[in-house]
């Protein structure tokens, strides 16, 4: 006999508990496993104030950071809708079904403010590389790199000389992004360094050739 679906959607209260929605073999399963953020609040302690409103659990943006990345969501509002509507994103964030969603903003606010100035990224990588030397998985006796060709968002009319005296302290010319690149350059390496027209945009932007295409402004990604 053919079955009909029963609705169900009148019902106040109901018995739901995550745990038991997500699989055993689920990818943000094996990763929580391993996954330990217990000394992220005590090393963002000085970057918060000690008084005003809570702000949002900095561990659940991170948490929710990593769902991006394993996933390829790379729109933080998508991630944020993303993480609503997911019973697996939510169970990995320590999100219950009613709890609330943070704004797609407070991303891009703590990624370029907070996170970047206490170098919180940086911190994590080499938390996570020590657990992987002390579990035996990284020897450090050799290493690889990978990169491939990108197209830079920068244009080839938005640059000056490098191998000219610049006076980097000029406000037009010393944005984020240049101020960073050069602060990376040991100070003898740097007339080396210095490609012949650097980029103000994107600093790490090359004008280069790939075969078969035009000359572009392109940069390597790890």
């Amino acid at each position: 006999m053919m079955g009909q679906l029963s609705s169900g959607q009148e019902r106040l209260f109901y018995s739901f508990n995550l745990e038991d929605h997500i699989p055993a073999n689920h990818l943000l399963r094996s990763i929580d496993r391993c996954l330990d953020l217990s000394d992220l609040r005590h090393y963002l302690a000085d970057f918060y104030s000690p008084i005003g409103r809570p702000s949002i659990d900095p561990e659940l943006m991170f948490r929710m950071l990593i769902v991006g990345y394993c996933y390829g969501i790379r729109s933080e509002r998508r991630l944020c809708e993303e993480a609503h509507l997911n019973l697996a994103y939510r169970w990995f964030c320590r999100l219950s079904l009613e709890d609330e969603i943070p704004n797609h903003s407070s991303f891009s606010k703590n990624r370029h403010g907070r996170f970047r100035d206490s170098e919180l990224f940086r911190w994590l990588f080499n938390e996570v590389l020590r657990r992987c030397m002390d579990a035996g998985l990284v020897k450090g006796e050799g290493f690889a790199v990978d990169a491939s060709i990108i197209k830079a968002d920068a244009s080839r009319q938005r640059g000056v000389p490098g191998d000219e005296q610049v006076n980097w302290s000029d406000p037009a010319l010393s944005s984020r992004a240049v101020r960073e690149y050069l602060e990376a350059l040991d100070e003898e390496a740097l007339a080396e360094t210095l490609p012949k027209r650097l980029s103000l945009t994107d600093p790490q932007a090359r004008w280069t050739a790939v075969r078969l295409h035009k000359a572009k402004n392109l940069k390597p990604t790890q």
